[in-house]
């Protein structure tokens, strides 16, 4: 596999522009002067001045933001390794723009903007056991396709995914950038049994042997153990960075792609938050890995960037909570003396 394929992705990643920290001291000054004590709204300070680093504004905003979901679908799934067939990618990607799945409910209530990219669902990646899941024009091609999908307005993005068989492929990603065998990294997905989990952990296992040699560059491991959502994704956190768009990575799947530039540049993504740690096992010790605190940890492992969402409604409430409180002048309220 030539290098040479993804040195603009990987020249991106390592010049991405820095936050603009004037900006996180106007926050703090304005946050100074609000009728609280100081620090007292903890994480929720935080949420604030990151978005503020990372649009670059004194006053931060949350008025275009949007939910990408990136749809794919995986060879490795003939290998038994999910419970559902591969179809039901092309069922929930309907059923998520009818409005019947999570994410469009939360979605709607917060007034959260709602993209689904679908990425060739008829035509599966290799099945990894025996085959490169994509080859490196195909991977690169579809970095792109990511970079370009979130282009616009949008001042806040969520990204998340769907794809039967795609949680195998992030356990094969995080076996191949950390170590360990596919028993450590995968877990029961959409719900497999014990016979399911057991055949997960064995094409993890077969993968890494497959592609033994040609796992030597985060790219490489992308391009031959990954998926077209995931190879989105980072192309969609290339994307963000250079365009000053905050953003939320979703559970397990979402968080290889954040990996993958992360192992490329770990100051890539500085401009990612992390909405929630997974019920699926080896999500905690991948945020662990691109050291990561998860913002929510409610025992989900839905996908499809519910997770993100919930956690993009917080950064919403934070920021709601900073530009309408009250000062201490305008509540007649005294400071504490010094």
């Amino acid at each position: 596999m030539s290098a040479q394929a993804f040195t603009d992705f990987h020249d991106l990643l390592m010049l991405g522009p820095d936050g603009d920290e004037a900006a996180v001291a106007a926050v703090r000054a304005r946050d100074a002067q609000l009728t609280k004590p100081a620090g007292s709204l903890g994480e929720m300070e935080f949420l604030v001045e990151h978005m503020a680093r990372w649009q670059g504004k004194a006053e931060p905003t949350f008025e275009d933001p949007m939910v990408a979901i990136f749809a794919a679908n995986h060879g490795v799934t003939d290998q038994g390794v999910s419970a559902f067939p591969r179809e039901v990618t092309k069922q929930m990607v309907n059923n998520f723009t009818k409005g019947g799945a999570a994410i469009s409910q939360i979605c709607a209530l917060h007034e959260i903007n709602l993209r689904v990219f679908e990425l060739a669902l008829d035509v599966p990646t290799g099945d990894i056991t025996v085959l490169p899941a994509m080859d490196e024009r195909t991977c690169a091609a579809t970095i792109a396709y990511g970079m370009e999908a979130i282009a616009g307005d949008v001042d806040f993005l969520c990204i998340g995914e769907m794809g039967i068989g795609n949680t195998t492929v992030a356990a094969a990603i995080y076996a191949a950038l950390y170590g360990g065998t596919g028993a450590d990294w995968v877990g029961r997905g959409t719900g497999v049994d014990d016979a399911g989990l057991v055949r997960k952990a064995d094409a993890v296992d077969r993968a890494l042997t497959r592609h033994a040699g040609r796992l030597k560059t985060p790219f490489e491991i992308l391009a031959n153990l990954g998926g077209r959502e995931i190879a989105a994704m980072v192309g969609a956190i290339i994307a963000t960075r250079h365009q000053k768009v905050p953003m939320i990575v979703d559970g397990f799947v979402a968080t290889a792609a954040a990996a993958i530039a992360h192992a490329v540049n770990p100051a890539s993504i500085d401009h990612c938050l992390f909405g929630h740690v997974s019920a699926e096992g080896g999500h905690a010790r991948a945020l662990e890995k691109i050291d990561a605190k998860p913002l929510l940890d409610l025992g989900m492992r839905l996908g499809e960037g519910s997770g993100a969402a919930l956690a993009a409604v917080l950064c919403k409430t934070a920021l709601h909570v900073h530009k309408n409180m009250a000062t201490f002048a305008e509540a007649a309220v005294d400071e504490k003396l010094n």
